[in-house]
């Protein structure tokens, strides 16, 4: 495995490669890898020629009062996971190296990037969208793999190469859980013992959603509030975000008709943790290479989601 820092050297050698008729398959991360992130590393070497994973604590995610600072960072124990798993180049920038001035240009999708975690955190999917539109620019891959955890993330980042045509397939890769149901994440390394244990209450109430809606309540309001009450008798959790909301579109939604999904952003101690789980189909609206091209979305009558 090579590791890079250099943009241009990193283009370099993905052009040859690219001139060779390689396919090349994109990771983004921000590191401190798990099992999560090597579901999607098995997944790209699956699906290309070449796969390329980033490590980049970007801070343009990240507002003031976060944890930019503290966020987990192990550059050489995620370099040897990464080796073993097969990847070929490892992009590890420094924020010199992404962003040699202050950017003064800003990539988002701001209809669906102020909702739900994006009114907890004001900024933060603006963020997002303008590194991973500079990742794609850098790297210029086929494929790109996303874990669905960050379900908002995953819907944002389809509109957005939808909406500007970047020529990149975005995939989606279902969440990968601990063995108490806790999703997989860097930030689980800043629960202590106790909010270790208090935290199973956030797939629980995923749980609890789903016996709600098969016991037959319907109307989206309520099954909220039960959830939010759900959440609430566990001491250690503060429901931020417990949202019932159209799993295509993001757009909120007065009764349970499939598919919805349950987005929840639950703060355990000072840590942030989110979830979802979409329910009333067989598979996720964004999973696989689905493209979130919903009618609805440009204000035509119908529904759909094609690939």
């Amino acid at each position: 495995m090579r590791v890079f820092s250099n943009i241009e050297e990193l283009r370099h050698t993905l052009d040859a490669l690219k001139r060779q008729g390689r396919t090349v398959g994109l990771v983004p991360t921000m590191g401190y890898l798990h099992a999560g992130h090597l579901k999607l590393v098995t997944r790209a070497r699956a699906e290309n020629d070449i796969v390329v994973v980033s490590i980049f604590v970007n801070p343009l995610q990240f507002g003031p009062a976060e944890d930019l600072g503290k966020y987990p960072r192990d550059l050489e124990r995620d370099g040897a996971m990464l080796k073993q798993a097969g990847v070929n180049f490892l992009f590890a920038p420094g924020v010199e190296d992404m962003y040699p001035r202050p950017m003064k240009t800003v990539v988002d999708v701001p209809d669906l990037g102020r909702e739900l975690e994006g009114a907890v955190r004001p900024g933060h999917f603006a963020g997002v969208a303008t590194v991973v539109t500079k990742l794609f620019n850098i790297v210029q891959p086929q494929t790109a793999y996303f874990g669905e955890k960050d379900y908002q993330q995953v819907v944002i980042i389809k509109r957005m190469v939808e909406d500007l045509a970047v020529p990149v397939r975005v995939i989606s890769v279902p969440t990968v859980r601990d063995s108490d149901g806790l999703a997989l994440s860097s930030r689980n390394v800043y629960l202590s013992p106790d909010e270790r244990r208090a935290a199973v209450i956030v797939p629980q109430a995923l749980d609890e959603a789903e016996r709600l809606i098969a016991e037959g309540i319907t109307d989206a309001r309520e099954l909220e509030a039960k959830l939010t009450a759900f959440i609430g008798r566990e001491p250690l959790a503060k429901p931020e975000v417990v949202a019932v909301r159209d799993a295509v579109t993001l757009a909120p939604v007065a009764s349970l008709e499939d598919p919805i999904v349950v987005a929840l952003f639950v703060q355990i101690g000072t840590t942030r943790l989110l979830d979802n789980r979409v329910v009333g189909d067989n598979s996720s609206p964004v999973s696989g290479n689905r493209m979130i091209r919903d009618n609805r979305m440009s204000g035509q009558p119908g529904k759909g989601v094609t690939k």
